[in-house]
C-alpha cells in the first residue's frame, strides 16, 4: 500500500473543507490541516476563505498559538492593528520563545512607521528562531525604509549566506543587495560579491543577470554581454537577459545583434512595448526608416501610456521635417495624456516650426505649469511672446526665469533689449552691463533679437566701453 504524499493529503484536507462549506456540514479537522489550508488559502489570495478556516479552526482548537498567530495575520493584513497588538500581547504571556510572536509585533511597528523599534524586535527573533534567513531578510527590509543602506546591505548579505538551500536561493534578498549596491553607487563592489556568489551558484540566471547589469553601467561592455550570455545560457528564456543584452549591443552599436536580441523576447511572451521601441530605434539607426516607424506603431498599439512611443515618433517625423504628421501624432499623444510635459513642449517646438505662434506659446507655458522649468523652455517662451507683441507677459516670464537662473547671460541680454525696446533705459542699460560682464559672446542675442535696439547709439557706445574699458 502506497501512503499519499504530503501534497495530496493537502489536495484531500482542502476539498473536505470546502465541500463542508457548501453543505454547512461541520466536520472536524486537526490544527495541522488547518493551518496547510489557510496557508494555501493565502498564498492564493484568498484572504476570505482564509479568514473562515481560521474561525473555524480556532472554534475546534481555541488553543492553537498556530492559529491564532494566523488570525493575527489577518488583522494586520486589514489595518486591524490595535486588535493584532492585544491577541500579540495575550499570546506573549504564554509563549515568550515564539519567534513569530516578536515577527508579527515588529510587522505592526513597521506599519506604524516605528522602523526602529520593529528592528530591535526582529533582533530577538534572531536569537531563537531555527530559520535566521528570514529574519535576516525582514531586517534588511526595515534598514530599507529606514534609508540605512549600508545597514539593510549587511543584512540581505547575511540573509544570503545563511541560505541553506543554494538552488532556491531567496532571490528578492539578492535583489535587496543589488539595490544597496546601486543606491550606494558602489558598482564595483557589487561586481566583487556577485563573484563570490556565482562561485556558490554557477548556474544563477539571476545573479548572471545583474553582474551583467553592473558591468554595463562601468561601462565594460564585453564583460556585460558575457555576463548576459551566461544568463540566458542557465535559462534560455530570461527574458531580462535578452533585454539587456540588446542594450549592450546598441551601446556598442552593432544593431542588428541587437535587433536579434530584442525579436527573441518577443517570441518568448507577449511583445513588450520596451522591446518594440528599441528595434525601432535600432532599425532608423542602420537607416531602414520603413521598419522602425512600423516598430513605433506597434509600441504604441501595444502601450498606448508609453511616453517614449509617441515622442519617437513624433521625432522621427520632426528629423525628417514633416512638421504636420509630426503635429498629428503629438495631438494624439496629448488625447491620451495632457498632463504630460514631453508632449506639451514638442507641442510647442512643432507649432514654431509650423509659424503657429500662439499655439507655440501654449505648448511652452504648459510645460512650465507642469514643472519643466529648463532654461530653454523659459526662453522659448519669451521669445515666442516677443513675435506676438506680448512685451510685458514676455518680460514677466523673463524673471521667472531669473529664480531658477540667476545671473544668466541668455536672459540678461533680453532683458536688456526688452527695456530698451520699451524707452526704459536706465534698467536697459543695468541688464546689459550684467550681460556683457557675464559672457559677452551672447551679445548675438540682441543683434538678433532686438536688431533695432543693437543700433542704438547708446547701446553701441556702452559694448564699445565694455570692450575698451579705457575709453
Amino acid at each position: 500500500m502506497q501512503l499519499p504524499t504530503p501534497d495530496e493529503h493537502n489536495n484531500v484536507s482542502l476539498s473536505k473543507f470546502e465541500s463542508m462549506l457548501k453543505t454547512n456540514n461541520i466536520l472536524f479537522f486537526d490544527s495541522d490541516q488547518f493551518e496547510e489550508i489557510i496557508n494555501h488559502y493565502l498564498e492564493n489570495g484568498k484572504i476570505a476563505l482564509a479568514k473562515k478556516a481560521t474561525k473555524l479552526g480556532l472554534q475546534q482548537h481555541p488553543s492553537s498559538t498556530t492559529l491564532k498567530l494566523f488570525q493575527v495575520e489577518m488583522f494586520i493584513f486589514e489595518n486591524e492593528l490595535d486588535i493584532a497588538d492585544i491577541l500579540l500581547d495575550e499570546l506573549y504571556q504564554i509563549e515568550q520563545s515564539n519567534e513569530e510572536i516578536y515577527i508579527q509585533k515588529a510587522n505592526i511597528l513597521s506599519r506604524r512607521d516605528q522602523h526602529k523599534h520593529a528592528i530591535v524586535l526582529l533582533e530577538k527573533a534572531l536569537e531563537i528562531t531555527l530559520d535566521q534567513a528570514d529574519v535576516l531578510s525582514l531586517i534588511g527590509m526595515e534598514y530599507l525604509f529606514l534609508e540605512d543602506y549600508e545597514n539593510a546591505k549587511n543584512y540581505f548579505i547575511r540573509c544570503l549566506n545563511d541560505e541553506e538551500d543554494q538552488i532556491h536561493t531567496d532571490y528578492s534578498a539578492l535583489y535587496n543587495v543589488i539595490y544597496c549596491f546601486e543606491y550606494l553607487e558602489q558598482n564595483q563592489e557589487a561586481i566583487n560579491y556577485l563573484n563570490v556568489f556565482l562561485d556558490k551558484n554557477p548556474y544563477s540566471e539571476v545573479a548572471w543577470h545583474q553582474i551583467g547589469k553592473q558591468y554595463s553601467i562601468l561601462e565594460e561592455y564585453k564583460k556585460a554581454l558575457a555576463s548576459f550570455d551566461f544568463a540566458i545560457i542557465s535559462d534560455d528564456r530570461f527574458i531580462g537577459a535578452y533585454l539587456e543584452k540588446g542594450k549592450v549591443l546598441e551601446k556598442m552599436k552593432r544593431y542588428e545583434e541587437a535587433i536579434e536580441s530584442f525579436v527573441i523576447t518577443l517570441g518568448l511572451d507577449d511583445p513588450t512595448s520596451f522591446a518594440l521601441l528599441r528595434i525601432g530605434k535600432c532599425y532608423e539607426k542602420i537607416g531602414n526608416t520603413d521598419l522602425s516607424l512600423q516598430f513605433y506603431n506597434k509600441c504604441v498599439e501595444e502601450d498606448a501610456l508609453l511616453d517614449k512611443g509617441w515622442i519617437a515618433i513624433t521625432d522621427y517625423y520632426i528629423r525628417n521635417k514633416n512638421y504636420k504628421k509630426a503635429l498629428y501624432y503629438i495631438n494624439k499623444a496629448l488625447n491620451i495624456n495632457s498632463e504630460n510635459v514631453l508632449y506639451w513642449k514638442r507641442y510647442g517646438k512643432i507649432n514654431f516650426r509650423l509659424n503657429l505662434f500662439e499655439e507655440a506659446e501654449v505648448g511652452f507655458r504648459k510645460s512650465l505649469e507642469l514643472g519643466n522649468y529648463e532654461l530653454n523652455t523659459w526662453l522659448s517662451r519669451h521669445d515666442i511672446l516677443l513675435k506676438l507683441g506680448e512685451h510685458q507677459t514676455a518680460t514677466n516670464t523673463l524673471f521667472q526665469a531669473l529664480e531658477f537662473y540667476p545671473e544668466n547671460p541668455e536672459i540678461e541680454y533680453r532683458l536688456a533689449g526688452l527695456f530698451y525696446h520699451n524707452i526704459e533705459y536706465g534698467k536697459g542699460e543695468f541688464h546689459l552691463k550684467n550681460a556683457l560682464k557675464l559672457d559677452p559672446e551672447y551679445l548675438i542675442i540682441i543683434e538678433e533679437l532686438f536688431p533695432r535696439v543693437y543700433d542704438l547709439k547708446k547701446v553701441q557706445e556702452l559694448i564699445k566701453i565694455h570692450k575698451n574699458p579705457s575709453l
